[in-house]
């Protein structure tokens, strides 16, 4: 599927997506910056254009796995982001046990 059919049938591109895809591919080869992949959302589909050869395809898609499982929790509204959480202090719980002096 070409880019331009993509994008008439997509109703939010995703930019990332594509401009990752051309990102890793131009530290293996220059002539990825031709390429010319769009991302982008119909419904609750994520929709990625992928070179024409296999090679570069399963490149591209490698470049893609670790955001496509977020980017699936995302479509199923899940809106939450536990990586962006981890290592964040939580809020101590309000007993009041931290409020006592040295004294008790």
């Amino acid at each position: 599927v070409t880019p331009e059919a993509t994008r008439q049938v997509i109703e939010r591109e995703v930019p990332g997506l594509a401009e990752e895809m051309r990102r890793v591919s131009a530290a293996i080869t220059p002539h990825a910056l031709l390429q010319r992949g769009v991302a982008g959302i119909r419904g609750a589909t994520l929709i990625i254009n992928l070179p024409g050869s296999e090679k570069a395809a399963r490149e591209n898609l490698a470049a893609l796995l670790s955001a496509l499982p977020h980017a699936v929790r995302l479509l199923r509204g899940d809106t939450s982001h536990p990586a962006a959480d981890r290592g964040r202090a939580k809020p101590e719980p309000a007993t009041g046990s931290r409020n006592r002096d040295a004294t008790g």
